[in-house]
């Protein structure tokens, strides 16, 4: 099966019989990665009167209750909502699903015991496309099921996010677990470029909320992803897969296509 885009005024045709999953698995068995101490995911049998929903304690079917948080329980996928005041979910962002897509292997740098992205491992390198997917180097399996907590995960520098911003992409995906330090003391200067929301004096001097009327309302940042090695940096086409839930982050599963020559 084919699909056919049109993007940035060119006609690409995309294999659908070779999606490639970039989604780490969150539950028993998972990939189960971490980030900023949230608790492990949970999925429990529900217990209602003398229903339990596990076939193997004896009940008729098996159903369970999850309880996570898609900020630091494996892939997801974040709107603008995750830093205003007023609720704006990923539900409302996300319009579309099919996006053209430039995946990148990018370089780090190391600053004491902190690594990051800085906008010269961008610079010339960034094609026209909808989204940027960036594989940070090296790229070990480790990935998958890192605990990033406490360990001072990579993150973009404000430099390079303001590169990749220009450089017209609608959607970024990463396999950080945040585009900020994992300790910054609320900041959150990555995210505000990239959603172009001022900083919280700015905004709180702006008690008209004027300033959102610039705010990228359809720009999504998914993180926790991870790009096997023998993916070729190139173009794709990606389909970002996300359920209904109407919060600020939800568990997604982005998938690239091969192009066709």
């Amino acid at each position: 099966m084919q699909l056919s885009l049109v993007s940035k005024n060119q006609t690409y045709v995309a294999d659908l019989s070779s999606g490639i999953d970039l989604s780490l698995s969150i539950g028993p068995g998972g990939d189960n990665p971490n980030a900023f101490h949230i608790q492990p995911a949970q999925f429990e049998p529900i217990r209602v009167g003398d229903f339990v929903g596990a076939v193997a304690e004896g009940g008729s079917a098996n159903c369970e209750v999850l309880t996570l948080c898609p900020h630091g329980n494996g892939t997801h996928t974040e709107c603008v909502g995750h830093i205003l005041k007023d609720r704006y979910t990923v539900h409302q962002a996300l319009t579309q699903s099919y996006f053209l897509v430039q995946v990148l292997s990018v370089e780090l740098n190391q600053q004491q015991e902190r690594s990051f992205l800085a906008d010269d491992a961008l610079k010339g390198k960034l094609q026209p496309a909808d989204a940027l997917c960036l594989r940070s180097l090296p790229n070990s399996e480790a990935k998958r099921s890192m605990i990033w907590s406490g360990n001072e995960p990579p993150y973009i520098s404000e430099e390079a996010m303001r590169v990749i911003v220009a450089g017209g992409f609608n959607h970024l995906l990463t396999d950080f677990p945040s585009v900020d330090p994992e300790e910054d003391a609320g900041a959150l200067a990555a995210h505000r470029i990239w959603w172009n929301v001022p900083s919280r004096e700015e905004t709180l001097a702006d008690p008209d909320g004027l300033w959102m009327k610039n705010l990228r309302w359809n720009a999504c940042i998914t993180e926790m992803v991870y790009v096997p090695n023998s993916v070729e940096d190139g173009l794709y086409l990606l389909h970002i897969q996300t359920p209904s839930l109407r919060s600020d982050a939800v568990p997604s599963k982005p998938v690239l296509y091969p192009l066709l020559p």
